[in-house]
């Protein structure tokens, strides 16, 4: 039975979480059927709930709470109860780092940053956003060093501490440059063969209204509960996690009907997980919440890649492809639709590039932002180091801003030191692949025949369940027998593409 410390604790986490859900409708709202002229007026709300929520989340009264509990036997005895004690000292003690105004201060520019970040990408002038993002370049700062780091780190390890809770720079560096190495290797040989993949498939036009149906089928059949959540269109895709029976995904169409598909599938990943965390039952508290971003990561680029590039799933998907979105697509078989959505080419975007290069785009990223950080790298030279970046990580050439920095929301917002989580997404991504296909050896024939139950139900009982219960790193133990590898990603790469490819 739990103890009144607690139960009081408990309250006043769950009157948090549902103004914190107002602040992330108001988000949502923004980010899809805002009319451009409540910008300002918006700014201000924004900044008004983010001072409120600070307010709560630093009380001296919360405070108290998570105390009595932390000295409270019957309560830190009990597993769920200490965890969720534990990460409420982690989310408090972080919190009462920043000063009330600060936090105010970024909420507003932020959502200016957002509204200019707009207008820069769509005219494609970074000059436009470039003194916004100067601004939460500076406040951004402010928040790692309010944060802090262990001695012998750096100021980034601040701020991806809060995405990806104990990872720190040099951690990630020492994942990514090996890695680099191998995945270079793997695309050069790849791009030496003399057989790549037709991708004239992919080039069949889509009506955006058949997408959008097709999209909300695959999402209905993956499992996403559409009575609980529903797909809108933006200008950045996205999942929200508002509220418990209230998850809203954001899809984009423009350019090949794949694109759309995954980036609808990708979200739909984020989707399953927001709804598979027990946020009923522990409404508003840690262990209702995801333990990462490479975690949350993770869900996503498993259904979009392990799940949708795979030749099971466009055997189930195919028919009804060519009965929802084109009758043209009876000429193209499951194999030759699954080696065109299987290809190893260097691209500009990052949310439309394939499995063997997305994780440049994300290393290149990683390198920026710290330099930024640092002062090593001045905002007004983003643009050239960019356009130097992808010349040398991926060997081609930007054409325009909208395609090279202001492609990615994230800045604009001061999100630095959340982009190394997208690659080790997809290496915990991989990970737990090679476990589930252990534990369920006919998972193809099930994907083949559009039955999605037994890979939902484990991710459900090994990711899903947890919550913040277990650290990232706990539960890839607990899920796969072993710790974070790039091993498994690279050996699915390899064992798909190489084939493909004919090399």
């Amino acid at each position: 039975m739990s103890k009144p410390s607690y139960e009081a604790l408990v309250g006043t986490l769950r009157k948090t979480a549902t103004l914190k859900s107002v602040a992330d409708l108001v988000s949502w709202d923004q980010e899809t059927y805002m009319v451009g002229g409540a910008a300002e007026a918006r700014s201000d709300q924004m900044s008004l709930l983010a001072g409120m929520l600070h307010e709560r989340q630093t009380s001296s009264e919360l405070g108290d709470m998570i105390a009595a509990c932390e000295e409270d036997g019957e309560v830190m005895g009990d597993e769920l109860q200490s965890a969720n004690v534990r990460e409420s000292r982690r989310d408090f003690d972080l919190e009462t780092k920043l000063p009330a105004d600060l936090v105010a201060e970024a909420a507003k520019v932020g959502s200016q940053s957002q509204e200019a970040w707009k207008e820069a990408r769509a005219k494609s002038e970074f000059s436009l956003f470039e003194p916004y993002m100067e601004k939460m370049l500076q406040l951004t700062r402010r928040k790692a060093e309010c944060y802090g780091y262990a001695e012998g780190g750096e100021l980034y390890d601040a701020l991806l501490n809060l995405y990806e809770p104990g990872a720190t720079a040099k951690q990630v560096e020492a994942i990514f440059a090996p890695l680099r190495g191998r995945l270079a290797g793997l695309i050069a040989e790849l791009a030496d063969s003399s057989s790549p993949p037709d991708e004239s498939p992919l080039d069949i036009s889509m009506e955006q209204a058949r997408q959008h149906e097709f999209g909300q089928f695959v999402l209905k059949t993956m499992g996403f509960d559409l009575g609980t959540g529903r797909l809108d269109t933006t200008a950045h895709p996205f999942c929200s996690g508002i509220a418990p029976g209230d998850t809203r995904l954001t899809t984009r169409y423009g350019g090949r009907f794949t694109e759309s598909l995954y980036g609808t599938m990708h979200e739909g990943g984020h989707g399953l997980y927001e709804q598979g965390l027990p946020k009923t039952a522990f409404h508003g508290l840690p262990v209702s919440e995801a333990v990462s971003l490479g975690i949350h990561e993770s869900q996503s680029r498993l259904w979009e890649n392990l799940v949708g590039r795979s030749e099971a799933f466009w055997t189930w998907a195919m028919p009804h492809a060519r009965t929802m979105l084109n009758s043209k697509l009876k000429d193209v078989s499951v194999e030759h639709m699954y080696r065109a959505v299987n290809t190893a080419r260097p691209s500009l975007i990052r949310v439309e590039a394939d499995e063997a290069t997305y994780n440049l785009h994300i290393m290149l990223r990683f390198e920026l932002e710290r330099a930024m950080l640092v002062g090593d790298l001045a905002v007004k030279d983003l643009p050239d180091a960019w356009n130097a970046k992808v010349q040398e990580y991926l060997g081609i050439e930007v054409q325009n801003d909208s395609e090279g920095c202001l492609q990615d929301v994230h800045w604009s917002f001061g999100l630095m030191g959340y982009f190394p989580t997208y690659c080790l997404g997809n290496l915990y991504a991989s990970q737990f692949w090679e476990a589930l296909q252990k534990d369920l050896p006919n998972l193809s024939d099930s994907i083949a025949a559009g039955e999605f139950g037994g890979l939902r139900g484990w991710l459900q009982e090994n990711i899903h369940a947890h919550g913040r219960r277990y650290s990232a790193a706990e539960l890839c133990q607990r899920a796969t027998g072993q710790a974070l590898s790039a091993d498994p990603m690279m050996r699915h790469l390899e064992e798909t593409l190489r084939p493909i490819y004919g090399v």
